[in-house]
């Protein structure tokens, strides 16, 4: 099992968005960034554990745990 850490804005998507849907599930969308588009097609697997991470808030960090399926 591998460990993740993924960065959202609060006002754009953030975990109580998460914990609100019925699956409680999303797509993370968007990425501009090609090494981090790689790490999740080709590293993450089902099981894995995601640090979701606020950086634009007060105080920035760690705000829940969600795990990859």
């Amino acid at each position: 099992m591998n460990y993740w850490l993924m960065k959202t804005e609060p006002d754009v998507y953030s975990m109580d968005d998460m914990l609100a849907d019925k699956n409680q599930t999303t797509v993370w969308e968007g990425i501009r960034n090609y090494q981090a588009r790689n790490f999740m097609r080709d590293g993450m697997k089902n099981g894995d554990q995601v640090l979701i991470y606020h950086s634009n808030a007060k105080p920035p960090g760690v705000i829940g745990i969600a795990e990859v399926v």
